[in-house]
């Protein structure tokens, strides 16, 4: 792989565009550190091609966020190319980053997952949709839209009078969203490392100062305590990564991955997603997890790239 010219493709249009490009830098140092031929490529959508032509681009290391990189567009591409690249295939991450896919393959595949239901934008009377949500789930609930990360479009509804503006800020981002039942309990993250024989990192107990692990939570230094490995007993932990491993396996993930979930408070885990390009910022979990058993950030970049041969 070292006689290959490597594109860390970062940044793009998406709403997560930050993110990612501080993502890419670090992976970009991380590659260069351990002696890799790597360029940092910015993602311009109608020009990606031409992008990779120009650098004479061997392999892509995904670290684009959201929109075209995590979605199976950019994977798409690449396939069309020729071109390797790091992470999931084309399918497991368009099912990945489409909430109400991954909730229907949850259910048929009896993996835990709360309780949802699918709303359209095309069901423009805000006020009926409002009053279904409460009449069917209650308060708190927890209102997503259906194809965004970082908890962009993310809205935990605390009083029944705030449903309907919380459905229309979700809207804003997708045309359609998934509302589900608030569970409450620990919040957990399950980070996976593998294609033909995935392994589970140790778990994340994440505990946000605010109560809450939004956006601001998950970017801002010092606003969320990471727990590592989690407080839980082996035998609950065991059976949260195996549920994480088979949501993992059921999309056809490969080489990277991180399986949120919620623990109730009767010990049931609950899977809510899997990302399939999670971050790797300098308060991402996939390094946290890595860390805790021995790995460092740039032999962890360094073994998702390798991933690719597999």
């Amino acid at each position: 792989m070292k006689n290959k010219k490597i594109a860390v493709v970062m940044g793009g249009p998406s709403s997560e565009r930050e993110v990612s490009l501080n993502t890419g830098r670090a992976i970009l140092t991380a590659l260069r550190e351990k002696g890799y031929t790597a360029v940092g490529v910015d993602l311009d959508p109608p020009n990606f091609i031409e992008q990779l032509k120009q650098e004479q681009i061997d392999v892509v290391f995904n670290a684009i966020h959201g929109l075209y990189g995590e979605d199976g567009l950019m994977q798409g591409t690449l396939e069309m190319l020729g071109i390797p690249y790091t992470g999931s295939g084309v399918l497991a991450s368009a099912m990945a980053m489409d909430k109400a896919i991954t909730k229907r393959l949850f259910m048929s595949a009896g993996i835990p997952t709360p309780q949802s239901r699918l709303y359209s934008k095309q069901d423009t009377d805000l006020a009926l949709v409002a009053e279904d949500i409460l009449t069917t789930f209650g308060v708190p609930v927890v209102v997503k839209a259906a194809a965004q990360g970082s908890s962009i479009g993310v809205i935990i509804v605390e009083k029944a009078g705030d449903i309907g503006s919380a459905v229309r800020e979700a809207f804003n981002y997708s045309g359609y969203i998934v509302v589900e039942e608030f569970i409450r309990g620990q919040e957990l993250t399950v980070s996976i490392l593998g294609t033909d024989q995935p392994e589970a990192l140790p778990i994340i107990e994440i505990v946000p100062q605010s109560g809450r692990y939004d956006y601001r939570s998950k970017y801002t230094k010092g606003a969320t305590e990471y727990i590592v490995p989690a407080r839980l007993e082996t035998q609950v932990a065991d059976h949260v990564q195996r549920i994480a491993l088979a949501a993992y396996k059921l999309l056809g993930c490969r080489g990277i991955g991180r399986v949120d979930v919620m623990l109730g408070n009767d010990n049931q885990p609950y899977v809510l997603e899997i990302n399939t390009i999670p971050g790797m910022t300098a308060t991402s979990l996939v390094p946290k997890a890595a860390a805790a058993v021995g790995i460092g950030f740039d032999e962890l970049c360094e073994r998702i790239l390798l991933m690719v041969a597999e």
